[in-house]
């Protein structure tokens, strides 16, 4: 086997080039003044609502698009507030579904902008001048051929200037309506709701309706925990507040385990100085064979009353993390023993969703020499199209501020279950999810799939969770049990993940690039089925970190600060002139994101080739 290189020459870095084309409208597209005139029609209509609306100070305005829009195509003029960018005022996003103009039923991206009432009547003005000019110069009807007259200066501006004329146009051929949405009452439990950034204090808008808010109840400055009660005054008072609310309820779901007495005793040494994961699950069982490898801390109210089955899932899990090989050797990773810091913040069942939202961040806080964290909680309910989870969206946040890395469940379906998609917060972008393949490499019949928000690829990897008679071994507190589950599969990466890290010495980009590129291999994947991700992580920690005799693998890692960075020395061999060999690269990084943007979640993207440097 080789080994991997290590690439350190210097990153070159390109500034974005400055400047764009002509705006001009597709080719062979058109737009006709009644178009302009009905979304003229529709912005009068929703000054008039804002107008006798004063919760807020300001409007918020829903942006139907005719497709899925790349970010050069979003309105550039039209809804522009004091001088912005109409981008600045975005409030969120979503996906919506509607037929195309060959009738055909497609994604469509929806906008929602918050600017102020007096911009928006600038943007009718704007729809006013751009409809006379249609009909006075046009027919009522203009075309592609046209804007490519207009800029190439065959254009009369008595009635409004050249560029703001095209912008608008332009503008008008992507927007299918203006509308004011407001959130279906769905609400019959407690939930949590994420509102639009108005600019108003959250605690002082909801008091404007009749609603008392605590900072206990809040997550962030727009996400909190309702009740029922709140949730249906909201939604009376307010329903185009509401940007998204999912259920506050989560629920471990596993296969009730086969549990029976050891036959002889399981012996494992004294910890030394082996390596520390972090574990955030239910209760752990002191009494355990390998208790002293684990810090336990109990992180619920000493109110609650516990029971034993409150202690199966947790231990289950960090008993993997520990000594898993043991009770598994045709699982045998050779990453040795790891020590664990558990942390029991929930109960078997149903638990809050929000309480656990609340203490995950301290939890990070105040551990920072944990660097791997492992999470196999998750809910029972399906993820939803348009945003991603709260528990999802913290977990990316922590991950982007404290440098480490979750390996999280990609939950598992229950028996007889419709659900199909995967649930919180196995949505997590910055996070390395684990689905599960039972012991022949097939997607096991509990598996549930992706993709997140349409086109993010989750599940990343599988690996082994056991199904039907061939299960996984672990150690519950009534002795040797035999489980299936992604709980059960995502220890097993977590290891390999911690040994990557703390014995490599590698960073968690390079660690979690590693895996995936191990896992990917080289088989061709031209249908994405997102159950397995990019595929089955090997067994053994060399395959890793070691590449067969026939490749050649390196790492190269940096930051990136510039539009476009960029390397050419890199080592490829020759022959005869050419270059007879297959190439791929996987990449791995950790965006900032912001779930108030909806489906336009991550603020930074970034894409990978090969080529001439031009």
């Amino acid at each position: 086997m080789n080994n991997i290189l290590q690439l350190k020459g210097q990153f070159q870095k390109r500034k974005a080039p400055s400047g764009f084309g002509p705006t001009n409208l597709p080719k062979g597209k058109t737009v006709s003044v009644d178009h302009v005139l009905k979304l003229k029609k529709q912005l009068q209509d929703i000054i008039l609502f804002w107008n006798q609306e004063k919760t807020i100070n300001g409007a918020l305005v829903s942006v139907h698009y005719r497709k899925v829009v790349a970010k050069s195509n979003r309105i550039q003029i039209l809804l522009s507030d004091g001088g912005k960018h109409p981008n600045q005022s975005v409030r969120g996003s979503k996906f919506a579904e509607g037929y195309n103009d060959k009738n055909k039923l497609v994604h469509k991206h929806v906008f929602t902008y918050f600017l102020a009432t007096d911009s928006l009547q600038k943007s009718v003005m704007l729809l006013d001048k751009c409809a006379t000019t249609i009909q006075s110069f046009y027919n009522g009807n203009i075309s592609s051929d046209d804007t490519e007259l207009i800029n190439a200066g065959v254009y009369n501006d008595s009635i409004m200037k050249k560029n703001p004329f095209l912008k608008t146009l332009v503008d008008c051929f992507y927007v299918e309506d203006f509308r004011i949405d407001l959130a279906p009452k769905t609400a019959n439990e407690q939930s949590i709701v994420t509102i639009y950034k108005t600019g108003v204090d959250t605690t002082e808008l909801l008091s404007r309706l009749g609603i008392n808010m605590i900072n206990a109840k809040m997550i962030d400055e727009t996400t909190l925990r309702m009740e029922k009660e709140e949730i249906n005054i909201l939604c009376d008072k307010a329903p185009y507040l509401i940007a998204m609310s999912v259920k506050n309820f989560a629920e471990i779901v596993y296969d009730i385990a086969d549990s029976e007495e050891y036959e002889e005793q399981v012996l494992i040494k004294k910890p030394e100085n082996e390596p520390v994961v972090g574990v955030i699950d239910t209760q752990f069982d002191k009494k355990v064979y390998f208790g002293d490898w684990v810090d336990y801390q109990k992180c619920i109210s000493d109110d609650i009353e516990l029971h034993t089955e409150d202690f199966f899932h947790g231990t289950a899990v960090t008993s993997i993390i520990v000594d898993g090989p043991t009770f598994n050797p045709r699982l045998q990773d050779n990453c040795g023993n790891f020590r664990v810091r558990h942390f029991g913040v929930a109960t078997a069942g149903r638990f809050s969703s929000f309480a656990i939202l609340k203490q995950i961040r301290e939890i990070v806080r105040k551990n920072r020499d944990i660097k791997v964290w492992n999470l196999s909680l998750g809910s029972a309910m399906e993820i939803d199209a348009n945003f991603i989870s709260p528990e999802a969206a913290e977990l990316d946040k922590i991950q982007y501020e404290y440098d480490v890395i979750f390996v999280v469940a990609g939950t598992n379906k229950k028996k007889n279950s419709s659900v199909n998609k995967i649930g919180a917060p196995a949505d997590s972008l910055n996070s390395l999810v684990v689905n599960a393949v039972d012991f022949s490499g097939k997607s096991a019949s509990y598996t549930r799939r992706g993709p997140v928000l349409s086109f993010f690829y989750k599940p990343d990897v599988c690996y082994y969770g056991g199904d039907g008679p061939d299960k996984i071994v672990v150690c519950e507190p009534l002795g040797k049990a035999t489980v299936t589950g992604t709980s059960f599969a995502a220890p097993w990466i977590t290891r390999k993940m911690a040994y990557l890290i703390h014995v490599m010495g590698l960073s968690r980009e390079v660690a979690k690039a590693l895996i995936i590129d191990s896992a990917a291999g080289w088989d061709r994947q031209d249908t994405i089925k997102y159950e397995k991700g990019y595929g089955i992580v090997p067994k053994r920690i060399e395959d890793i970190l070691y590449s067969r005799e026939d490749e050649i693998r390196f790492i190269m890692s940096g930051s990136i600060d510039e539009y476009e960075v960029y390397t050419y020395n890199i080592p490829v061999p020759q022959d005869m002139n050419a270059h007879p060999f297959f190439a791929k690269a996987t990449l791995a990084y950790f965006p900032q994101s912001d779930r108030n943007q909806g489906v336009d979640y991550t603020s930074t993207e970034m894409d990978i080739h090969f080529g001439r440097i031009a």
